[in-house]
């Protein structure tokens, strides 16, 4: 008897030994602060912090969202194809190991839903866009579910109001995205959510409130079309645009976005240069248009080149290289001007709407009005006044074909618009309409869109869904699917949907 007890006490020691140990969802001080690091772009200071979480308990499956982050941030702006095939099927092993963990724990759900939204996101830069519908499906039904469940739990509503309110925009182009996938969304109610996560004081949107000021930001400023606010919000909040790369950016971007040029130069020239943070050709993209926006071409065509000789990836290379193109040939230097040309049809790819324009553009063949260019870079960047002096002295007479008479009609109104003479803007962007209302040029409807835009802001909805709903009538233009994703987030925000 002694002898079977003493085997049944090594068997019973020997068994808990190499039991499997239980997987947790431990979001402790260590991944908080590695958190913290990573949506600042500290991505090095995030994988040591990650390391060291593992080794304090290699059971937490926390340090694997984290990881993901990494990756996502990673391949987001540097699209560097060698990198992606490398990481790429990291986030597949990730979701595998996620499911390991107890179902029981509100970050079930929550970190599968993360790790998906980050593998769909990273796939449309890919253009692996069949892949990024399924994903965006999975990362939407795995935080509908967890907001079902744990009702409570406020880091569901950071992505389920953002899944919500783009989902409530997805352009005609895309629909079947949506439907296929059973979809449904909300602008209103997706906005409120993120809102209220964002100036929530909940620890948990505490933590989390570099991202949910990214997600906010960017949703405030194009699906809600309320540009000086989401820069507004900026300054109200003191991101710090100096030390946390992410704000940098996105503060930097949506400056550029509103014709804030000269804020833009001061965000991005006052950045932190510590290589701690993650080195990305980004700044100079952005240098560029600065530059450009002002008709710098000599410095603008040094901060295009130096970032197209540095990335990897294809989003927005023939947009810079058209832009290059047209540095060059402001200069006079036809001959670069030209070479520039032929790299924007044979360099990069044409999955972004300024990719196709800038392709099909290279592929007519034709040179831009100089004039008319000069005023749309002025215009683009928000000199305004330097615009108008280019054109106060034209009219419909001085050009002689019709898609120029077109485009000057919508560079006035354009200009009006932004200096607020909203009168003569209208009468300008009804002149643009007649003109290219059946032309694929996109100046027509962008038009009504910015009609539409102007009604808005008076207070007079019907008018403004009227037009709204002109702008999605065009078809067969430029622009097409990105003009129809703001026209249908102005009728949801005039209807209140």
């Amino acid at each position: 008897m002694k002898m079977k007890k003493a085997v049944l006490l090594i068997l019973l020691i020997t068994s808990s030994a190499f039991a499997k140990a239980e997987k947790v969802y431990e979001f402790n001080s260590t991944c908080q602060q590695a958190y913290k690091e990573i949506t600042q772009l500290k991505l090095n200071n995030g994988l040591a912090l990650i390391e060291k979480a593992k080794q304090q308990n290699p059971d937490n499956l926390i340090p694997l969202v984290l990881e993901s982050y990494i990756d996502f941030f990673t391949l987001f702006f540097n699209e560097d194809p060698a990198e992606y095939k490398i990481r790429k099927p990291r986030f597949e092993e990730r979701i595998a190991a996620l499911k390991e963990g107890p179902k029981s724990s509100p970050f079930y759900n929550f970190c599968l839903s993360a790790v998906y939204m980050h593998k769909a996101a990273v796939a449309i830069k890919f253009n692996e866009m069949w892949n990024a519908g399924w994903d965006s499906r999975k990362a939407y039904q795995y935080i509908k579910d967890n907001k079902k469940a744990f009702p409570t739990f406020m880091p569901n509503d950071l992505l389920y109001g953002g899944l919500q309110a783009v989902i409530g925009t997805v352009p005609k182009g895309y629909k079947w995205i949506a439907g296929i996938f059973g979809m449904k969304g909300s602008v209103t109610d997706g906005m409120k959510t993120v809102t209220g996560f964002v100036n929530s004081n909940d620890p948990w949107a505490k933590l989390m409130f570099n991202e949910a000021a990214f997600f906010y930001c960017y949703l405030e400023f194009y699906i809600e079309n309320k540009k000086d606010e989401a820069l507004q919000f900026i300054q109200a909040k003191k991101l710090d645009v100096v030390n946390n790369h992410l704000f940098t950016y996105m503060a930097a971007n949506l400056a550029l976005n509103n014709k804030q040029t000269e804020l833009a130069k001061s965000i991005i020239l006052n950045r932190n240069r510590s290589l701690e943070y993650l080195q990305t050709p980004v700044w100079d993209f952005q240098m560029g248009f600065v530059k450009l926006y002002h008709l710098e071409t000599q410095e603008a065509a040094k901060y295009f080149e130096a970032f197209l000789k540095n990335f990897k990836g294809k989003f927005y290379v023939k947009d810079v290289y058209q832009k290059l193109s047209w540095c060059y040939y402001m200069q006079g230097d036809m001959q670069a001007a030209l070479e520039a040309r032929k790299n924007v049809i044979s360099k990069g790819a044409a999955n972004s709407d300024a990719d196709k324009q800038a392709l099909k553009d290279a592929k007519k063949g034709k040179w831009p009005n100089i004039t008319l260019l000069k005023a749309r870079v002025l215009n683009d960047g928000g000199y305004n006044n330097e615009a108008l002096v280019l054109l106060n002295t034209k009219n419909n007479t001085n050009f002689t074909k019709e898609e120029e008479q077109l485009e000057f009609a919508y560079r006035v109104a354009r200009i009006n618009d932004d200096l607020k003479k909203y009168d003569e803007a209208i009468a300008f962007y009804l002149k643009a309409i007649a003109i290219g209302e059946k032309r694929t040029e996109y100046y027509a409807a962008r038009a009504a869109l910015q009609i539409g835009i102007i009604y808005e802001k008076r207070g007079d909805k019907k008018m403004a869904i009227a037009y709204f709903e002109k702008c999605l009538e065009m078809d067969d233009h430029d622009y097409k699917d990105s003009l129809d994703q703001r026209a249908k987030s102005g009728i949801a925000r005039c209807k209140g949907e």
